[in-house]
């Protein structure tokens, strides 16, 4: 038997594989990857924890985005109908002013008219009481005069008493 180059490798390579198997490096090996996978278990698990609270988070914000937009449109809603109601009592008592001042203008000319109707009667009673006046001058004499006078301050007298 020729102890060449292939049986020195041949025994190096057994002795490499006696020298693994005493130090359990199989072992440590798959311990190691073990290690390694249940790290990478625990790391997904996580990631999946993350995630759902994400998701969750998520669904919450969109909730309450809607509820926001919900009381926003509920805001603008009733925004509007104060506006609108205010408009509306604007409208009345505009209406309600323009009818009093209308009344009021109307009354108003109602008493210019009863007064230039009172100032014209006044005119034209003082008119009479003038032209009688010299109707009566010109066409009385002294004695009719005197006894018209007569008469005149009796009545007076009879309606004081």
């Amino acid at each position: 038997m020729a102890f060449d180059a292939t049986f020195f490798a041949f025994v190096g390579l057994v002795l490499f594989f006696v020298l693994i198997a005493y130090l359990k490096v199989p072992g440590m090996m798959a311990q190691a990857l073990d290690k390694r996978a249940d790290n990478i278990r625990d790391e997904l698990e996580q990631a999946k924890r993350l995630r759902e609270e994400a998701q969750a988070l998520l669904a919450e914000y969109q909730r309450k985005r809607k509820e926001a937009e919900a009381e926003a449109a509920n805001i603008v809603a009733a925004a509007e109908r104060e506006a609108a109601m205010i408009t509306e009592e604007a409208r009345q008592k505009t209406e309600e002013f323009v009818a009093r001042r209308n009344a009021l203008s109307e009354q108003k000319i109602r008493q210019a008219e009863a007064d230039a109707i009172g100032a014209v009667r006044s005119a034209a009673v003082d008119l009479a009481v003038a032209a009688a006046e010299k109707v009566i001058a010109a066409k009385a004499d002294a004695s009719t005069q005197q006894a018209l006078f007569s008469h005149s301050i009796g009545q007076v007298k009879a309606r004081l008493n």
